[in-house]
């Protein structure tokens, strides 16, 4: 099948989790002899059009316009990606399938899709209401008016959790049969060739100290602050333990500010931005990772944490509840509850034996359940229903020449 993929992240421009579903899942699709382009935006020292392993990816300049917003940008973004997917076609012929992620290229994506009869699927990673816990002004307004629309254009609408389901079913009043769930996975190989580092690991902490890690972005949704409320009684109660918070965002500058005034800024230990590569050392160094996240459509970090045999500890929200099985593979916190947090945090630090077997049980299910050879099949059996839903239907957009030689023009 020839596939055409819209993303406005792909690696290396990693802006959240989106970059890294659509790689995985376009290696894979590759790689099981699927033709699959990637179109996405430009990023700094990367070809325009290259060949990633098993995936084409074109790479797109937005235009050289001065914009005074995110929503003017996504426009001019949407313009060029379009013009050059023209080309795209116009060159190599048509697809099959289009994939559209996220509203940020349904522009293009409905452009694309009945200019040449191409039908869409889209997958919806989060909703503007749920980031924002409800619409509040109109710029958010807008954003989610678009998610609606991108929904209504495409033949389904994949998400990554029940809780996704159960989100746009109720702020898009999708119908259930519109809708698929298949979850995002993870390279069960992402650790391969990386083990504990204690050299390394002394850059962050003492050999006698347990490290707490978190990585995401500095941003409410993802509850940084909720750790750091939790670290007082952690520290309590198991003093030998340091706090490693990997990422960047707006809430850096309050965070750094919040564990001064608790003082406790010699236990806490910000990397700010983490390339990929130190990233997997510092899992691999980490003895409990903890994401207490606030909303949460998935959790592909609670993933990558199973897979490097770290036991987790995640709050009951979301894909992150879908994901972990509480006392038996993985801790659950009340979300936003920073003593539930720091009680789950505790019970492994004070029962290493119990941490050892649910880490081995949370490995066993990415193998079982999480894995891109199983949610790359379930992706291409949405796709293939789809080109044939197409077929049987009257659905088609006639062309001009068409409609001239069905004497339906002047």
């Amino acid at each position: 099948m020839k596939i055409l993929m819209l993303s406005w992240e792909y690696p290396p421009r990693i802006v959240g989790g989106i970059s890294r579903v659509v790689h995985d899942l376009a290696q894979k699709l590759g790689e099981e002899n699927n033709e699959v382009h990637v179109l996405t935006c430009w990023e700094q020292g990367t070809k325009e059009i290259d060949k990633d392993k098993n995936v084409f990816v074109h790479r797109v300049h937005t235009y050289d316009v001065s914009t005074f917003n995110f929503i003017e940008w996504v426009s001019h973004l949407n313009f060029a990606l379009l013009e050059h997917a023209v080309k795209m076609i116009n060159e190599f012929g048509t697809f099959d399938i289009i994939h559209a992620h996220d509203w940020i290229v349904a522009f293009a994506a409905r452009v694309l899709k009945n200019s040449y009869s191409i039908p869409l699927v889209c997958t919806i990673h989060a909703t503007e209401s749920g980031r924002n816990w409800g619409i509040h002004n109109d710029t958010q307004r807008y954003i989610s008016n678009v998610e609606w629309w991108l929904t209504y254009e495409s033949w389904r609408v994949i998400v990554n959790s029940h809780y996704m389901k159960n989100e746009v079913e109720n702020v898009f009043r999708l119908p259930e049969d519109k809708i698929r769930v298949i979850p995002n996975g993870v390279d069960l190989n992402k650790f391969k060739g990386y083990e504990r580092d204690y050299s390394y690991r002394r850059n962050y902490v003492m050999d006698h100290e347990k490290m707490v890690f978190f990585v995401g972005r500095l941003v409410n949704e993802k509850g940084a602050h909720v750790l750091v409320d939790a670290m007082p009684k952690v520290l309590q109660n198991y003093n030998d333990v340091k706090f490693v918070i990997a990422g960047r965002g707006p809430q850096m500058d309050y965070l750094k500010v919040k564990v001064v005034s608790m003082n406790i800024e010699h236990k806490v230990y910000f990397t700010g931005y983490i390339n990929d590569e130190n990233l997997l050392r510092l899992y691999k160094c980490a003895d409990i990772a903890v994401f207490p996240s606030l909303y949460e459509p998935f959790g592909i970090v609670a993933l990558e944490g199973m897979v490097a045999n770290i036991p987790v500890v995640v709050s009951d929200i979301g894909g992150l509840g879908e994901i972990v099985y509480h006392d038996f593979d993985g801790m659950k916190a009340y979300s936003g509850n920073a003593n539930s947090l720091a009680d789950c945090i505790l019970d492994l630090l004070y029962n290493p034996v119990k941490a050892e077997e649910m880490k081995k049980r949370a490995l066993e299910k990415v193998n079982r359940v999480y894995n891109w050879n199983i949610i790359s099949k379930q992706t291409m059996d949405v796709y293939n229903e789809v080109v044939n839903d197409c077929k049987k239907s009257s659905w088609r957009t006639p062309d001009i020449k068409e409609m001239f030689d069905l004497g339906t023009g002047e």
